[in-house]
């Protein structure tokens, strides 16, 4: 049983796929769950709320945080495409969400980045969270700036975030990419828990991904936040490796953090 230190939670990107999976798991953490989108998604059930908004809209940004103790962040668009949607989404979206957080004295924030952030570096070398962001593409893009407005707004007004940046949350690996990158379910509620109640969270950035042997990331700066990953991706490791091919290791797509998402665009206006 998670421990329960607040009293309402908000879950933005409550329709999308893993926000349909927290909204289970998160009601575990607090008195009352706030749920939104930006699309309709049905009514309530017993300790939730439902108050639709859309990110780029401040208004509805506003009266969407009003009234919540902490956040975890899943809105927005999670997949690479044009600037302009993602733009609107993701970057003024995250900013009318932490202007928001200020404005109505939310201290926490748990905000979903993503892996794509470093998409650029080699599945030959492990970085820590230090390393420098290498994006992928106008998605990991966003993720980086969001990653700079949770910074600025811990330096300058003190909400603290973790920076939780995402690898591939499925219910089990889909390729061999995935063994390094794979988050079960089961983590990323552990993951966000211990976000929601270490003691300090500061301004940090964490890797999503669950006790996988194989991996290009080290999560040892994260370890005061107290997560402790208790699935792992080699139970499918087999069945993985059966049903694919090698990997080219001429594509950039198998060869580098981000896999398939390096080579997608450019992108017509």
């Amino acid at each position: 049983m998670a421990i329960k230190l607040h009293e309402k939670i908000l879950l933005t990107g409550a329709a999308g796929g893993l926000g349909k999976v927290l909204r289970e798991s998160l009601k575990q953490n607090c008195t009352m769950l706030r749920l939104s989108d930006v699309v309709d998604f049905g009514a309530a059930a017993e300790g939730e709320e439902i108050m639709l908004a859309d990110l780029a809209n401040a208004a509805q940004v506003d009266a969407m945080v009003q009234g919540v103790d902490a956040i975890v962040h899943m809105g927005g668009k999670s997949v690479d495409g044009p600037f302009q949607p993602i733009m609107m989404a993701n970057i003024l979206g995250a900013y009318n969400l932490y202007e928001a957080a200020r404005k109505f004295g939310v201290k926490r924030v748990i905000f979903a980045s993503s892996n794509h952030v470093v998409g650029f570096y080699s599945q030959g070398e492990t970085i820590t969270a230090d390393a420098p962001a290498r994006p992928d593409g106008n998605y990991g893009l966003s993720k980086a700036f969001g990653e700079d407005l949770a910074r600025y707004y811990f330096d300058r007004y003190g909400i603290e975030t973790a920076c939780v940046r995402i690898g591939s949350s499925f219910a089990e690996p889909k390729d061999r990419r995935m063994l390094a990158t794979w988050l079960s379910f089961g983590d990323l509620h552990r993951l966000i828990t211990a976000c929601l109640t270490t003691p300090v969270l500061g301004y940090s950035v964490v890797f999503g991904m669950s006790n996988n042997t194989v991996t290009w990331w080290d999560n040892a700066r994260a370890k005061h936040v107290g997560y402790q990953p208790q699935d792992s991706s080699d139970v499918f490791r087999e069945a993985v490796y059966a049903r694919t091919s090698a990997p080219d290791l001429n594509n950039p797509a198998a060869t580098c953090h981000g896999g398939g998402f390096v080579t997608m665009g450019p992108y017509e206006a």
